[in-house]
């Protein structure tokens, strides 16, 4: 039978800008840029971009355990800022970390809600924004219970950092940040009938009309059965019209999260796109999707001293399906990040 996890597809939000003086990230947290927190028994990682050589820049880390798993498990996303790499698919990197949950020890017992999360939480993790007393609205766990507890992770993430640091030495450049903010998460089925969402779907659907030509029929009723009329669009094959009308109930979603679900691709992806999906360079098992980066993303991906933002569409990251790893490694696996430019940048910003 199919987990819950594989049944869901959940909507990544910004949460908020990250204020390094009053919180301290670690592995546990889902974030945009800063720097990338690493689990502690995790070699660093320093990327470079596959086009021009320059350092890559941190873009997104997702902590995303798989259910029933006994490891802590993260994904993080590196993309080149350079003006010329244009997003091109060897401009961007995805490593796949683990380590057992066991082996990173805590000071104090996990409460029973914190118990070894599961793929559909995997931002319940990300807990330090708002207000400490108040509680999480999907898992109704007090704040600042979540602090201490990631709190303790990342003073363990400290430690094993400064210990990289001692042996990486001059290996380390002065690679650009960028600005930080949290990830949030919600799952997509509770997005139907929102108002304020469908107005806003009905206002960048309407724009969309005007500058394509294309008719596309209200999303009212209820009925699932709306149609596209597909006059001369520029983007051909109605793909990207479709991609639209999936995201209209959360235009803002920065990020989409189903392992093993179906890519969003915002156009028509290449008839042999299986085959450019390459197998674990690991274990040799094949990949499966299991998240994309949303257009929505780009303009959040600003240098934290100013700069030209990345532009892509979206971002698709295929991993390991075993999701393969040795008990005593150290070391991140590569996995394979599909990039698809967008076909109107313009209109998400």
């Amino acid at each position: 039978m199919a987990s819950r996890a594989q049944e869901l597809t959940l909507i990544g939000v910004c949460d908020g800008e990250i204020d390094s003086r009053r919180y301290k990230t670690s592995f546990l947290t889902n974030k945009v840029g800063g720097q990338p927190d690493w689990s502690p028994l995790t070699t660093r990682q320093s990327p470079r971009c596959g086009r021009c050589g320059s350092p890559l820049v941190h873009a997104v880390q997702i902590y995303c355990p798989l259910d029933a798993s006994p490891f802590h498990r993260n994904l993080h996303l590196f993309a080149c800022p350079g003006a010329d790499c244009g997003g091109g698919p060897e401009c961007w990197k995805v490593f796949r970390s683990q380590c057992l949950e066991t082996a990173v020890k805590t000071n104090r017992p996990t409460p029973a809600q914190e118990a070894p999360l599961s793929a559909t939480d995997w931002c319940d993790s990300a807990d330090d924004w708002g207000t400490e007393e108040e509680e999480d609205g999907w898992s109704g766990m007090k704040k600042n219970s979540l602090v201490q507890v990631e709190t303790e992770a990342a003073s363990e993430s400290d430690v094993s950092s400064q210990l990289q640091d001692l042996s990486l030495g001059d290996s380390q450049e002065d690679v650009p940040i960028l600005r930080s903010f949290f990830i949030s998460v919600v799952d997509e089925s509770d997005l139907t009938g929102e108002e304020d969402d469908l107005q806003h779907a009905k206002q960048l659907l309407k724009d969309y009309e005007k500058r394509e030509g294309v008719a596309v029929r209200a999303l009212e009723g209820g009925d699932g059965e709306e149609k596209y009329e597909k006059a001369s669009a520029r983007h051909g094959d109605g793909i990207f019209c479709k991609f639209m009308k999936k995201i209209s109930l959360c235009p803002q979603q920065i990020l989409r999260y189903h392992r093993s679900g179906e890519p969003l691709f915002i156009s028509k992806p290449p008839p042999n796109m299986a085959e450019l999906v390459p197998a674990c360079a690991i274990c040799g098992r094949s990949r499966t999707f299991e998240l994309q980066l949303m257009p929505a993303l780009v303009s959040l991906l600003q240098m934290a001293g100013g700069g030209t933002e990345l532009e892509f569409g979206t971002v698709l990251v295929y991993s390991c399906t075993n999701s393969c790893w040795m008990d005593e490694s150290r070391s991140s696996v590569e996995e394979f990040c599909f990039v698809q430019s967008d076909p109107d940048q313009q209109l998400f910003k």
